[in-house]
C-alpha cells in the first residue's frame, strides 16, 4: 500500500475517491496523461491531470496486480476492496518516517490545494482539481499568506517531497482546451524546477522565498543565475530580494576565497 501516499498526495482527491478509482483510471489524451477520479460527494466526474512521478507509481502498481482479479477497483487487498484504514494507516506511516507527526489522507489534499495557492495557482484551475463546484470553499485554502506560517508550511512540504524521492489513450485533440489549460497551469506551477505561468501585473508574496530558507543550498556553478536573479531584482526595484541574492553571492565568494 505505500503507493497510497503519493496518490492522496498528488492527485488532490478525497478518500473515497482515492478507493473508488478503477483500473482503467490512468486516461492518456494526445501526450497527456489523466486520472479520471469517479463520481464523489458532488456527483461528478472530472479528469485530473496526472503528474509524471504518479504515472510512473501507477504503471509499477498496474505490474504488480495479480492476474484473475474480479474486481475493477485499482487497489484491492487480496482481491477485496481496500478499507478506508489501511489508507489512515499508510499514510500515517510515511508521515512518521518524515518525522511529521500524526497527518491524515484529507491533510494532504488540504496540503496540496494550499501550496498550490501559495505558488500562484488560480483558483478557478484549483477548484477543478478538487472537485468544488463553489470558489468559496476553494478560498479556505487562500489563508495562508503570514510569512512565518509559510516558512513553516515549506519546511513541512519539503519533508512530504522527500518521501516521493497499459492506459487508454485519446487523440490530443480530445483534450480540449479548458483541459489543456489546466494540465498547463498545474505543471508550470507545481513543478520545483519548472516555470511560473504568475501574470507579470501580479505580485507574488512568496517570490524568493527558497532563497532565503535557511536550508537553502547553492553551489559556485549557479553564480551566473544567482547575478541574473540579483539584477533583475535591482532593475525592479525589490530591495528586499536583491540583498538576498547579494547575500547569497557573498557566501559563495567567502567558501572560494
Amino acid at each position: 500500500m505505500s503507493i497510497n501516499p503519493p496518490v492522496a498526495g498528488h492527485a488532490e482527491m478525497r478518500r473515497s475517491e482515492m478507493l473508488g478509482l478503477t483500473i482503467d483510471a490512468v486516461v492518456q489524451i494526445g501526450s497527456a496523461y489523466w486520472l479520471r477520479v469517479p463520481v464523489g460527494k458532488m456527483h461528478t466526474d472530472r479528469y485530473v491531470p496526472l503528474h509524471p512521478q504518479l504515472k510512473t507509481l501507477l504503471d509499477d502498481w498496474q505490474l504488480r496486480r495479480p492476474e484473475g482479479l474480479r474486481s475493477n477497483l485499482l487497489f484491492t487487498d487480496h482481491g477485496r476492496p481496500v478499507n478506508a484504514s489501511r489508507i489512515e494507516a499508510a499514510v500515517r506511516k510515511a508521515a512518521e518516517q518524515a518525522g511529521l507527526g500524526r497527518v491524515t489522507p484529507h491533510q494532504l489534499r488540504h496540503t496540496l490545494a494550499t501550496q498550490a495557492i501559495n505558488r500562484g495557482m488560480s483558483l478557478e484551475a484549483i477548484a477543478a482539481l478538487l472537485g468544488h463546484r463553489s470558489l468559496s470553499v476553494t478560498r479556505v485554502y487562500a489563508r495562508i499568506a503570514d510569512r512565518t506560517v509559510a516558512d513553516e508550511y515549506f519546511a513541512v512540504s519539503e519533508k512530504v517531497e522527500a518521501l516521493y524521492d497499459a492506459p487508454r489513450r485519446l487523440p490530443a485533440e480530445a483534450e480540449g482546451s479548458e483541459m489543456g489549460k489546466l494540465r498547463r497551469e498545474m505543471h508550470r506551477r507545481m513543478l520545483g524546477n519548472g516555470y511560473c505561468a504568475r501574470p507579470v501585473e501580479m505580485d507574488c508574496h512568496f517570490e524568493s522565498i527558497c532563497e532565503s530558507c535557511t536550508f537553502f543550498v547553492t553551489t559556485i556553478e549557479f553564480r551566473p543565475t544567482l547575478e541574473r536573479q540579483r539584477n533583475d531584482a535591482a532593475a525592479k526595484g525589490q530591495v528586499a530580494r536583491e540583498q538576498i541574492f547579494d547575500g547569497l553571492l557573498t557566501r559563495l565568494d567567502e567558501q572560494a576565497s
